[in-house]
């Protein structure tokens, strides 16, 4: 991915957002270092048996940051580059993201090193059921919910729900988050983040004084995330999306782009760059592209003290993970752009996850428009609760969300205490 430096330690950028908010709040010593180590983690080394006949052994890590709220909730990610520092990153990253939009979760995260493009479909469920089988005494309902992330779906959950209800000896659809709907899985859970994350630019661009109709948006990533979340810019919204980009680089079209065509040239070709009519850009480019909103949706450490400065849009909505350096955030602070952190942005996701794991343990299920309803209230009070924290406290938002998810998770450790 483009800007993806490996040099960047994306734990060690976790850790500092907690060093920045414990200074902000006068956390203690003691309390600071609970918050930045994991509670648990696992590494597993297992054998697949490949198409061809052969053994590759895979390395797979999961990882659970707090418990402190609720049971652990966050994906599983199947990528070359997964390391276990990332994974605990973003096992941190979702222990703030729950308790931002205020649902009774822990946070966690999972992942294999591996190339899922490189690999069939019978191979991928054998990589997944032997992963599963890896990590199901730390699992379940109550303990650890995964979910899909990078380069798995719902087919990934059916497999790990199948694997994990076959040990119980009876079917436990609430193991896991974003299943096909005909396992229990949640209406609107595919579109989640991405809408998620259109209500909260929506919310934000109010504040902002960024009009929405009319409005252009750059798209960086064009997978899940970015593409829903352009589509109901654009649909719902009235937004113009001018830029998109995927792994393979990036178009412009000054006067705004045909989504459905270019969602049929990207499948196609297998890349949005060369779409007609558009001009070719890179990943950088559409970063630095004039636009009103810019939506980072690919990996993390895209937007840094490189590039911060260049950056000409109003307000930056993060689809993605951990896409903006504590260093850039500096920048952008002091240059009046609205950044809308990672930790609400794109929480779309696990609140419509909440809500599956809450339908299949009732065992009832809410139609598309109920979905989307307490989605939207979630976001927007989410929103409020940051920017009012923001507002008082006269600090961007994501320093503010993680005020209020630290102080969250410190008061309800305060209140369990420390056992024994």
């Amino acid at each position: 991915m483009p800007r993806n430096e490996p040099a960047i330690n994306a734990f060690e950028t976790a850790k500092q957002q907690v060093d920045i908010v414990a200074d902000l709040i006068g956390l203690d010593d003691g309390m600071r270092e609970v918050l930045k180590h994991p509670k648990r983690e696992i590494t597993v080394n297992f054998p697949v048996r490949m198409d061809d006949g052969s053994l590759r052994v895979f390395t797979g890590h999961r990882v659970q940051y707090s418990m402190a709220r609720g049971p652990c909730k966050g994906g599983i990610r199947y990528h070359p580059q997964v390391t276990l520092d990332e994974v605990r990153a973003l096992a941190a990253w979702m222990t703030w993201k729950c308790a931002v939009v205020n649902i009774p979760y822990g946070g966690a995260k999972g992942g294999v090193t591996c190339d899922p493009k490189h690999m069939s479909k019978n191979e991928l469920e054998r990589l997944t059921r032997r992963y599963a089988s890896e990590i199901v005494f730390m699992i379940g309902p109550d303990m650890d919910i995964p979910a899909p992330d990078v380069y798995t779906d719902g087919q990934t959950m059916a497999w790990i729900m199948d694997t994990y209800s076959m040990q119980m000896g009876h079917t436990v659809p609430g193991v896991v988050t974003g299943k096909p709907i005909g396992l229990g899985g949640s209406e609107g859970r595919v579109e989640a983040t991405g809408r998620g994350c259109a209500y909260v630019v929506r919310e934000g661009a109010k504040d902002a004084g960024v009009r929405l109709k009319g409005g252009t948006v750059a798209v960086q990533g064009f997978g899940n995330v970015g593409s829903n979340a352009a589509r109901i810019l654009h649909d719902e919204l009235g937004a113009k999306i001018v830029a998109i980009s995927d792994v393979k680089g990036g178009i412009y079209r000054a006067d705004g782009l045909n989504l459905p065509k270019v969602e049929e040239h990207a499948k196609a070709t297998g890349s949005v760059v060369g779409f007609p009519g558009a001009k070719d850009i890179s990943n950088e480019e559409l970063l630095e592209t004039k636009a009103d909103i810019l939506i980072p949706a690919a990996l993390e450490n895209q937007i840094t003290a490189k590039n911060a400065d260049k950056i000409q849009a109003r307000i930056i909505g993060e689809g993605a993970n951990g896409p903006t350096l504590p260093a850039a955030d500096k920048i952008l602070f002091e240059k009046k752009i609205v950044v809308l952190p990672d930790v609400l942005a794109n929480a779309g996701g696990v609140t419509v996850s909440y809500f599956e794991w809450a339908q299949d343990i009732q065992g009832y299920f809410w139609p598309l428009t109920e979905v989307k309803e307490r989605l939207e209230r979630v976001m927007v009070r989410s929103y409020h609760d940051v920017h009012k924290v923001a507002t008082e406290r006269k600090v961007d938002n994501r320093t503010a969300a993680y005020v209020l998810a630290i102080q969250r998770v410190t008061d309800a450790i305060q209140f369990r205490g420390i056992y024994p």
